[in-house]
């Protein structure tokens, strides 16, 4: 449902500079959003397969996610429980029916079940059953996978929006074939790199160079689908009567842009679509996975040819100029130079999301040690 009443065309609103800043406000956000709500770890097509694994330690912490022999997602701790060496060290997909502990040899099922130790008869009083991996709260859910990253909230999914899920189906996104990945680490807030990929005002200037003249200079339709935004931006061919073209793709003339609460980006494009997930590691520091997702996997030479200049041009476009003008945005706000940040009405949908994730912030008060 467009949300009209909700978002005003000509605004003028602000935000502290500290929200960026400081170290308090960070540790906050962690508590109250990072380990208390649902997350996104990865798109499902990176384990589209029963029987496979990959480390994942995106939000700081060391973890496996995997898909079991009957396609189930799992997410553990990626600690051994011998003596917590990784069980996977590098950030591979792996194909495999066990993990085995590279230190001591510790086995375990892929549903975190402790199958054998080697000399076990050395231990006194060995029970397997006392360790298993330590399990976090999982869900995979309109083709993403999402994690809970403390393992004593009790977890709240009410998030989970059925027309989100039905947006992401028509999409192709539980189904996409995954291309290629890439982590970008970012010397900025995460919210700095997040605002570009929810507002219009930047994109014909920012990208004037590159993919600006590809859109109209304009204010974007938003919908909102749960605890998430969609924005939908007509290209500069666009006009109303091309919709009713079944026969043309669609996203020739017309881009959808999903906000994917609270930090994750998905990007329609003619031939792919661009996932990216946000991960706060510092208040000046942001780890970027972004993930290329394909109808299919390219088996001709053209499609090929396709995906590869597609994947170049996304990374440099994000890369040279979106990840670049944040990185340059918190070096200004640092220096001290503004108090306040001021979002007009191209930029609307940015503070509406900040009414929604300070929300959520709990009392601040001292974390429990």
């Amino acid at each position: 449902m467009p949300i009209a009443d909700w978002l005003k065309p000509v605004i003028k609103k602000t935000r502290p500079a500290s929200i960026f800043l400081d170290q308090k406000h960070f540790d906050l956000e962690q508590r109250s959003v990072f380990r208390r709500l649902p997350v996104p770890l990865m798109p499902s097509s990176r384990l589209p397969e029963p029987g496979s694994a990959v480390a994942f330690d995106g939000y700081g912490m060391a973890l496996l996610v995997v898909r079991d022999k009957e396609g189930q997602i799992g997410l553990y701790y990626n600690a051994c429980q011998h003596k917590g060496s990784k069980l996977i060290e590098d950030c591979k997909v792996h194909k495999l029916s066990r993990l085995v502990c590279p230190y001591h040899s510790w086995t375990y099922a892929l549903d975190g079940k402790l199958l054998g130790a080697a000399r076990s008869e050395l231990f006194e009083e060995f029970d397997k059953s006392e360790y298993h991996l330590p399990t976090l709260p999982v869900r995979e859910h309109a083709g993403i996978i999402w994690g809970v990253l403390d393992r004593a909230i009790d977890p709240d999914w009410s998030g989970m929006d059925e027309g989100f899920a039905i947006d992401m189906q028509h999409l192709g996104v539980p189904d996409a074939y995954l291309y290629d990945t890439k982590r970008f680490d970012l010397k900025a807030n995460w919210k700095l790199v997040l605002e570009p990929f929810m507002e219009s005002y930047h994109v014909t200037r920012l990208h004037r160079d590159s993919i600006g003249d590809l859109f109209r200079d304009m204010p974007v339709i938003v919908s909102k689908l749960g605890p998430h935004q969609r924005k939908v931006a007509g290209k500069v061919q666009f006009e109303p009567e091309m919709i009713e073209n079944r026969d043309e793709n669609i996203h020739k003339t017309v881009t959808h842009a999903y906000q994917i609460f609270p930090n994750a980006v998905l990007i329609t494009s003619p031939y792919y679509i661009s996932m990216m997930v946000l991960m706060p590691r510092a208040p000046d520091r942001t780890l970027v996975d972004y993930y290329m997702l394909l109808p299919e996997e390219p088996v001709t030479d053209k499609a090929k040819d396709i995906a590869k200049r597609s994947y170049d041009l996304v990374l440099d476009v994000f890369g040279n100029e979106d990840f670049r003008a944040s990185q340059t945005a918190h070096e200004g706000l640092a220096s001290g130079g503004l108090g306040k940040l001021t979002y007009g009405g191209m930029e609307n949908t940015i503070p509406t999301y900040y009414d929604q994730l300070e929300s959520h912030l709990l009392a601040d008060t001292k974390p429990a040690s």
